[in-house]
């Protein structure tokens, strides 16, 4: 069954309401740190991964291989992460985080959590689990239908 603009006009402010509010969030400039958010999560995969692959990063990042690439290149010329080769294939390189990278590592994730400490104060507390579970929800459906829909190809 098609639904009518009236019927998707609350979903689609809904999108645009988010595309905005996480805009810091999907931008190539700095968010916290001098490191995109982006990045950030590469170096928390890398912290929680020690034989992270680039090819490891494409899912999670949601972005093509040449973005990921353009993404961490960065980091490895500021010395948060090196290449090495991987231990249980030499063809393949891994993603090391180097000391400074789990010093900016954890640089950004107290900037992260202060960040997040702000959303959670400005949700109504009797309500801010029920939120961020729908959210969660949310996300999940959108995951499902754009991998169905054609219309964002």
């Amino acid at each position: 069954m098609k639904k009518n603009e009236t019927d998707i006009a609350p979903l689609m402010n809904i999108f645009i309401g988010l595309a905005q509010a996480t805009r810091c969030c999907r931008q190539d400039t700095a968010f916290c740190g001098g490191v995109t958010f982006h990045q950030y999560v590469i170096l928390d995969a890398a912290v929680k991964n020690k034989d992270l692959r680039i090819s490891d990063l494409h899912s999670l990042l949601g972005v093509e291989k040449s973005t990921t690439t353009r993404l961490v290149n960065p980091l490895i010329a500021k010395g948060f992460l090196t290449k090495e080769q991987a231990a249980s294939d030499s063809r393949m390189v891994r993603l090391v985080l180097t000391k400074q990278g789990l010093k900016k590592h954890q640089e950004v994730a107290a900037c992260l959590a202060d960040f997040f400490s702000n959303i959670i104060c400005n949700l109504p507390p009797q309500e801010n689990q029920a939120i961020l579970n729908s959210v969660q929800t949310f996300i999940g459906a959108i995951k499902k239908a754009s991998g169905t829909c054609n219309c964002c190809n």
